[in-house]
């Protein structure tokens, strides 16, 4: 650039100064420069990490990992519900660079033919997904390989199967409904954790490039009371008596009276087995509630058990209903009309009670009120106050009509019986637990109130333990201890009232008598088969279940406390025997008797009604002699737990290994016995490999040592 020249006066030429424009750009390219170097040091040292974060934002995205939902546990630790990871893959085929070359990855991974693998990745749709679940190895496998895609996901599964799924019951989207569940979501669900996956210019996830941010946090695990050995017995007996009966449905349910813990429960309704009948479906209870009635007499001194009852020739005629009974029984005691299950009896001796001792004699052993037990759905019954009650309540009341109760208020009313008076809260969570196993929450046994004194429950045992014995109840009756209990028979209300020929047949009991460790409560609703009163149906299911609790390897039981009562009982039955003492010797052949199916004749069943319902049988008593020698019989191929029945019902006591099948019996098949001997069952594994110790082992582990199984 040439700038210009001016001439002076004096005739010299000197330069010009810029013009003001120029100097205006210039300083406008100063400024210009000054600015893109601020920004430059803004955007690269002030804000640098602010925008390389939005620039790796653009090539990563965040997703949640699903936390694992915490375990529940049976009493013993045996996982009823357990979650676990698991995977599913994808393939984007047209994202693959080597289709050959995957296939052959995938083949090898997932272990499916190498032909279905290729199909898969020629397939010309964009996404194809693998049917199965497949194990957290296949990520690691399949993780790296561009278009093949491999999704986690946390599932719920329950080892047992259907085994107390209405108890427990579900998991959907992640959520707990119903059941245990339900009810302690809080506890079980986890904390979800979080990820970051890398992603290409196109937005498609990067192979292997995947980064944890948070780890999830798996769920606390809840305890229960339950005892899976239990429920499995039970539910099998229940499924077996619904058949047999050709019943529409049933319940069972067995607890500890001294601790009020459930330890098995089981509800059936049209074949379905995950319900809860047991909590949520009140009845008429009949001649179960006798010994309620009773109670209250007593509790209140309005009568003894050796008081004489008039029971009218069976019928009785109450503000113009008349109460009968199918057997005219004549003057009884009021214990003898327990046994025998008298309506007119029962009714007659009630009367004496006011209203509101009776009502009151009701509620506090638990009717009418929900129990506590902490599940969604429980239903309180009903039992109207006096005020709502007609001239024909009372009577009815007396005898188990009038007054909805559901199973378990039922079981634990008789729990009160069975450990001296005390009603106690049931129990179906011992403990919850965190994730680190640690307990946070403990549940202890809770007693609600004291219903009667300890002599009155101890008298009213001892009725029980004779409606077993020469009642309506003969048919629980177990060869080695005795048992306390009562049948009943109610009609079932329909939605035009009564409905005829249906009935709930129902039988419960506690054992053993002398020292009860179990209350078992069973009901058959509308049985369709030859028999329908609950001595007859309810009770040799009772019996079943004690047997088989008995055969178990680990049954809740202090078979130290059972040992004794059998010594006891085997003593006392011999010392009367040689003294001679016929009613001694009655009871002592009793104490071995079999099952009706076995050495028991025919029995002979007298019915009482009311409005043509309710029950009070009384059986023909069986001969038998403890003298008379049995023979083990053939047990091989069966299960221990079937053999033990077996042998129970022959009055003989029974141990074995841990084992699937009976290979044999020391004494063998063939010997000849006294009841009361013992039978060791040798078994075998179905799936069976020697070890290196030279012991036996199935294909899950190792089997146990020597703790076979032993009562009678």
């Amino acid at each position: 650039m040439t700038r210009r020249r001016r001439q002076t006066g004096r005739g010299e030429l000197r330069d010009a100064p810029p013009s003001f424009r120029r100097r205006l750009l210039l300083g406008i390219w100063l400024l210009v420069g000054t600015g893109l170097i601020v920004r430059a040091v803004q955007i690269q040292v002030v804000q640098g990490a602010h925008w390389s974060a939005q620039a790796d934002q653009q090539h990563r995205t965040s997703s949640e990992v699903a936390a694992g939902r915490g375990a529940i546990l049976d009493r013993t630790g045996v996982p009823l519900a357990l979650s676990h990871e698991t995977f599913r893959v994808a393939v984007a085929p047209h994202e693959l660079l080597d289709r050959r070359e995957a296939a052959g990855i995938l083949s090898s991974a997932l272990e499916i033919p190498i032909g279905q693998a290729r199909a898969v990745t020629a397939d010309s749709r964009r996404w194809v997904q693998i049917s199965g679940r497949y194990p957290p190895a296949v990520r690691k496998a399949l993780g790296r390989v561009r278009g093949i895609y491999v999704e986690r996901q946390v599932e719920r599964f329950y080892p047992h199967g259907p085994v107390a799924r209405g108890l427990l019951g579900a998991v959907v989207d992640q959520v707990g409904m119903g059941g245990i569940e339900e009810e302690f979501e809080g506890r079980l669900h986890g904390t979800p954790g979080a990820e970051t996956l890398a992603r290409d210019s196109d937005g498609r996830p990067i192979p292997g490039e995947t980064w944890m941010v948070r780890a999830p946090r798996t769920g606390g695990s809840v305890v229960l009371t339950l005892d899976v050995g239990l429920q499995e017995i039970a539910q099998e007996e229940l499924e077996r008596a619904v058949e047999e009966n050709d019943a529409l449905g049933g319940d069972l349910l067995v607890t500890d009276p001294r601790t009020g813990e459930i330890l098995a429960m089981v509800s059936i309704r049209d074949g379905i087995t995950n319900l809860l009948g047991v909590l949520n479906t009140p009845y008429e209870p009949g001649s179960t509630l006798k010994p309620f009635t009773v109670a209250t007499l007593l509790r209140e001194g309005r009568a003894d058990l050796a008081d004489s009852v008039e029971t009218e020739n069976g019928s009785w005629v109450v503000h113009g209903r008349q109460i009968t009974d199918v057997t005219a029984v004549g003057t009884v005691t009021l214990a003898r009309a327990l046994q025998v299950s008298s309506n007119v009896g029962i009714s007659k001796a009630a009367s004496v009670l006011t209203e509101d001792e009776q009502f009151e004699g009701l509620r506090d052993f638990g009717f009418g009120v929900a129990t506590g037990v902490g599940l969604p759905g429980e239903a309180e019954g009903t039992l109207r106050r006096p005020a709502s009650w007609s001239l024909q309540s009372p009577a009815s009341l007396a005898i188990g009509y009038e007054i909805a109760v559901t199973p378990l208020q039922l079981a634990m009313a008789y729990g009160a019986l069975a450990n001296g008076g005390m009603l106690m809260e049931p129990r179906l969570v011992k403990e919850v637990r965190d994730d680190d196993d640690r307990v946070v929450e403990r549940f202890e046994p809770r007693a609600v109130r004291r219903v009667v004194s300890k002599e009155i429950a101890r008298e009213i045992s001892q009725a029980l333990v004779q409606a077993v014995e020469v009642g309506t109840g003969t048919r629980a009756r177990l060869a080695s201890f005795a048992v306390a209990g009562k049948s009943g028979t109610s009609r079932a209300y329909g939605q035009d009232g009564y409905a005829v020929g249906d009935y709930f047949a129902s039988f419960i009991g506690f054992f053993p008598a002398d020292d009860p460790q179990l209350v078992v409560y069973v009901k058959l609703e509308r049985p369709r088969g030859k028999e329908y009163y609950g001595g007859a149906t309810a009770a040799p299911v009772t019996r079943a279940t004690l047997e088989a609790i008995l055969a178990a390897r680990n049954p809740p039981l202090d078979r130290g406390a059972l040992a004794a009562i059998a010594r006891a009982q085997r003593t006392t039955s011999i010392g009367s025997l040689a003294e001679g003492d016929p009613e001694t010797r009655g009871a002592a052949a009793s104490l071995f008797a079999s099952t009706r199916t076995a050495i028991e004749p025919e029995v002979t069943t007298t019915s009482i009604r009311i409005d043509g319902a309710g029950e009070g049988a009384a059986e023909s008593s069986e001969q038998a002699s403890m003298h008379a020698r049995v023979t083990v019989p053939e047990l091989r191929n069966l299960t221990p737990r079937a053999a033990a029945r077996r042998l129970h019902l022959m009055g003989l006591y029974v141990e074995w290994d841990a084992g699937d099948l009976v290979s044999g019996s020391v004494p063998s098949a063939g010997t000849s016995l006294v009841p009361g001997e013992a039978v060791r069952l040798l078994t075998t594994s179905r799936s069976v490999r020697r070890t290196a110790s030279g012991g036996t082992s199935s294909g899950d582990g190792p089997v146990e040592g020597t703790a076979g199984g032993r009562g009678g």
